[in-house]
């Protein structure tokens, strides 16, 4: 008993208890503290084993201090913008479409509709209320919660560095496109080049041409024998050599990522000013276009015509679940981190709301940028929009859309921004999964990072950089391909599962509520509530499900990736969730005292241990 009431004492140490509990007189510390009117002391803590935690009742309302030590958003504006250009991504634009003409075409809005509001929005409102509220990164903020669950925030970031490892080579591919569209012909529009074969089929502009299973065309041989230049291996057994053009391009895009933030949220917020409104910009540039095109009503109707057949598939639903939850990217830490320089009274509720239908609409209307040049390229080709439209994720962006493009009017023109519309989606992203770690890790470690942020930005620059140079040879696109699926697939859901268990289960969704209700003035109705106890944990169960029990053969272009491969995917993806029991078992082994004791300790209900009631 005195040794727990000895370790009780010196946490405190810095004021006067009396003080504290009587006259509300906060302890100066590094984060927010709190007390409780009509609130009493709570019972010796750690040390008593049949004590009940009477300093939290359902009723109390904390009053928050909160010191002015943290960075913060310059402008509203700049943390929104911050928050949609995270959301709004690469697979807004390549996976949203694809997926809604696969499963049912407009019959999918519906369950995607639904998947939103009962599973995505609740998440995402958890998250940015948890960052307002503790105003912490993802490691540092179970301290607070939940310390027992402190592993999933090193999952968290590890799960990021895998992500910064490959998406950041999409990027590159882009601006090797971007910079090969300063042409007045472009590179990909006919077969005189010399990564041309003679399967090449140009059909533009000519008359009598077959197309057949052999055919290729030119923006597919641009891509697959100039770009990547994937011939060249075999395999993940032959990957190859690394492509200087797409390595000075990654440097490129890594050296506009750390000046972004190697200065905090001061410089990023003003970047995503120009990152996150430019692709809008492009995008309603890139619809008018599409829609004035030959066959463009093709593509709408392909797109948006209901197969109400579907909705009895299993299937159309675990997909609606997992493109709701991957756009709005709960789960990566991003949006706790962005939150927590927010003021302390910030709307976080206004703010989900907003910025989620913003993603949705966002997804919603790439839908007819893509699918009115397929329509356009249907009618060039005089087939069907589904034999156009087979392609699906980096393809379509970098195969089928640039093809439509180079044989438009103004080609060169339209080229530029549909690529610099790629890299601005693609470095928000980055922005976003960066940032989360760099919170995370500086949070956690205050002492030794707080004065040396931009050292430690460059660090991580160089690991995400050294960490991508596998993706950058000849057989690049296939360790992409495995990262995309093993490195951030089934743990990220996982990671957020045991999340939303931990808030809603263990922190309790009462005092959770309770939180929300001190920064807004209103606590969430009963409909959030039942989502974060139930629905939304539910939702995230059912893709873990699915995904376990439905696994298809990993394919990429004509080659299938050997079970080796799949074995090394599977420990990429346990080499992040596996933080989350180990954490739990050093805990339990180093923690003093008795289990009934230890288990005691990292309860929630002793929340006065951190200075929070």
């Amino acid at each position: 008993k005195h040794k727990f009431r000895i370790v009780h004492f010196l946490i405190l140490c810095a004021c006067s208890y009396q003080d504290w509990h009587q006259n509300g007189v906060p302890c100066q510390s590094t984060f927010p503290v709190m007390s409780y009117q009509n609130s009493p002391a709570p019972n010796s803590g750690l040390s008593a084993q049949d004590n009940t935690n009477t300093s939290y009742s359902s009723s109390t309302v904390p009053m928050i201090t909160q010191t002015d030590s943290r960075d913060k958003w310059s402008k509203k504006m700049d943390f929104l913008l911050s928050v949609i250009g995270f959301a709004v991504d690469l697979g807004n634009v390549w996976r949203f479409p694809y997926v809604c003409y696969q499963n049912g075409g407009g019959a999918f809005l519906i369950p995607y509709t639904l998947m939103a509001i009962f599973g995505g929005v609740p998440l995402f409102y958890m998250e940015l209320a948890l960052g307002q509220f503790h105003r912490t990164g993802a490691i540092s903020i179970w301290k607070r919660i939940c310390p027992i669950f402190k592993g999933i925030g090193f999952a968290i970031c590890i799960i990021n560095l895998y992500v910064a490892f490959y998406y950041n080579t999409i990027i590159a591919w882009a601006l090797y496109y971007f910079y090969s569209s300063f042409t007045s012909t472009l590179p990909w529009t006919n077969c005189n080049n010399l990564w041309n074969t003679e399967n090449c089929t140009n059909y533009f502009g000519q008359s009598n041409i077959t197309w057949t299973n052999y055919s290729r065309s030119p923006a597919e041989e641009f891509y697959m024998r100039n770009v990547l230049e994937i011939y060249m291996s075999s395999g993940l057994c032959s990957v190859g050599g690394i492509r200087w053009q797409l390595l000075l391009c990654l440097f490129l895009i890594f050296t506009i990522v750390y000046f972004s933030l190697w200065k905090g949220v001061k410089t990023s917020g003003k970047v995503v000013w120009v990152t996150a409104t430019l692709p809008y910009v492009v995008l309603f540039i890139l619809l008018i276009r599409g829609a004035t095109l030959p066959g463009a009503w093709r593509g709408v109707v392909f797109y948006l015509k209901p197969n109400w057949e579907k909705l009895l598939e299993t299937t159309v639903w675990v997909d609606a679940a997992a493109q709701i939850f991957f756009s709005l990217g709960p789960g990566f830490g991003v949006l706790l981190a962005l939150s927590s320089y927010n003021p302390f009274t910030n709307n976080c509720y206004r703010d989900a709301i907003v910025t989620s239908l913003v993603n949705c609409l966002t997804s919603f209307l790439s839908g007819f940028v893509i699918f009115t040049v397929l329509g356009y390229m249907a009618e060039m080709r005089n087939v069907e929009v589904e034999d156009v439209a087979k392609d699906k994720g980096p393809s379509l962006l970098f195969i089928t859309y640039p093809e439509a493009i180079a044989n438009m009017v103004g080609s060169t023109f339209f080229a530029i921004i549909f690529f610099l519309m790629m890299i601005t989606l693609g470095l928000d992203s980055t922005f976003g999964g960066l940032e989360a770690v760099i919170t995370a890790v500086m949070d956690e470690y205050p002492h030794h990072l707080s004065k040396r942020r931009e050292l430690f930005v460059l660090v991580l620059v160089i690991i995400c950089f050294l960490g991508a140079l596998s993706t950058l040879t000849n057989g690049g696109a296939y360790v992409v391909k495995l990262l995309e699926e093993f490195g951030a697939g089934c743990s990220i859901i996982a990671v957020v599962f045991l999340e939303a268990i931990a808030v809603s289960w263990f922190y309790g969704i009462q005092r959770f509520c309770n939180d929300i209700k001190s920064m807004l003035g209103f606590a969430p109705g009963i409909f959030w509530k039942v989502c974060w106890v139930a629905i939304s944990p539910a939702f995230l169960a059912y893709i873990i499900i699915s995904f376990l029990l439905d696994q298809p053969p990993l394919v990429l272009f004509d080659y299938k990736y050997p079970d080796w491969s799949i074995t090394v995917g599977y420990i990429i993806g346990a080499s992040s969730f596996i933080w989350i029991p180990v954490y739990m078992v050093y805990k339990l082994v180093w923690t003093p005292g008795s289990m009934k004791q230890v288990r005691h300790y990292l309860n929630i209900n002793n929340t006065y241990y951190f200075n929070k009631y």
